[in-house]
Parts: C-alpha cells; sequence; structure tokens
C-alpha cells in the first residue's frame, strides 16, 4: 500500500465526507419512501419503486435498509420526529396561551394542503399498529402533544384528551370533502384548551 493510499483511509475530512454522502443517500430513501407512500399507499413500497423515486441505484436501498419494514420504521421515526420537533417548537415559543393555540390552529391547517405527507403519516402509524417493534416510533410525538397540553392545563385528563383527540381531528380533516379552516381548528381547540384561568366562550 503506498502512503497516498494510507493517508486517504485515515483522514478524518475523507472520513467525514463519506460520512455525510451516507448520510444525505439515506434520507433521500427515507423521504423518497414518504413519498411513493403519499402517492401508492404503503403496498407501494419496494426497494425498486424507492430506489426510482430517490433517483439512486436500487442497491442503495439495500444498503441502507435490509427489509422494507425497516425502511418503514425509518419513515415513521423521521416523520414523528419533525412533527415532534414542531410542536416543541410552538409549546416551547414566545406567546401567550391564545398565540399557541393559534399558531397551532395555521399548522394544522397549513399540512392539509396538499395532505400527502399526512396520509403517509397515518399509514405509516397503522403498519405500527400491526407491529409493536414500530409504535417506539411514537411515543416522542405524544410526549410532544402532552408538553403542549400543559402549557394550558395541569389536568392528566385533560392532557390526555388532547392527545388522543388532536390524531383525530386529522383523520376526520382528511375525510372531510373540505378541509377545516384554521378558524375552524381554533374553535376546536379551545374547547379542548381553554385559556389557563379564563372562562370558555359560550
Amino acid at each position: 500500500m503506498n502512503e497516498a493510499s494510507s493517508d486517504t483511509r485515515t483522514n478524518p475530512a475523507v472520513t467525514d465526507g463519506r460520512r455525510a454522502k451516507g448520510e444525505r443517500r439515506r434520507r433521500a430513501l427515507i423521504e423518497a419512501t414518504v413519498r411513493v407512500i403519499a402517492r401508492d399507499g404503503a403496498a407501494g413500497v419496494t426497494h425498486r419503486t424507492v430506489a426510482r423515486e430517490a433517483e439512486l441505484p436500487t442497491t442503495a436501498t439495500t444498503y441502507y435498509f435490509s427489509s422494507i419494514d425497516a425502511l418503514l420504521t425509518a419513515a415513521l421515526t423521521q416523520c414523528m420526529e419533525e412533527d415532534s420537533a414542531r410542536i416543541e417548537a410552538l409549546a416551547a415559543g414566545p406567546g401567550d396561551s391564545a398565540g399557541k393555540r393559534r399558531s397551532l390552529a395555521l399548522l394544522m391547517a397549513r399540512i392539509l394542503t396538499p395532505p400527502g405527507h399526512l396520509l403517509a403519516e397515518f399509514e405509516l402509524c397503522l403498519q405500527a399498529a400491526r407491529r409493536p417493534e414500530q409504535r417506539a416510533a411514537t411515543r416522542r410525538w405524544q410526549e410532544a402533544l402532552a408538553a403542549f397540553a400543559r402549557e394550558f392545563t395541569d389536568s392528566p385528563l385533560r392532557v390526555k384528551l388532547f392527545t388522543q383527540a388532536y390524531d383525530g381531528l386529522l383523520l376526520q380533516a382528511l375525510l372531510a370533502d373540505e378541509p377545516p379552516t384554521a378558524d375552524e381548528f381554533e374553535e376546536l381547540l379551545r374547547e379542548l384548551l381553554p385559556d389557563p384561568g379564563g372562562r370558555r366562550p359560550v
């Protein structure tokens, strides 16, 4: 082995570059998986369809993900992490309770137009319902919703009510002929999470 080859193998910059490239490819495959599910449903996910969507060789999917279940788990995990981060940012951000509730209503309306990504998330969650090993990905999401609710109430029952109702509101919105507006979502959220110490409008 010559000296140049040895330097290449031990060069941290080269190693970091390869790692970064690998992470980009892995993320591209996960994002492609979500797009395939949004378009064709979870049944449309194969190594070949995901690779084609990501514009990568099929060998890339089998290199980074040993099975379709591994690919679906990674997609669910990324979706839940991204959704959780948005909710956590709203809870920790500036503003009073009314402002945070309004921001959440705006977010709910926005993710419904178009609804493809949200449809994919619900399909992934249904996959997790059949596969207990995938459910860990949803825990941070439930914790993020609970943390948002605790900005309004100390009642464990009301926190639980909100965390269970939130996804239901979005699912019903997907089934509606016309998606609810942010104002309509805000009205529902006001019932679930009234202002601390305040009276709910009649």
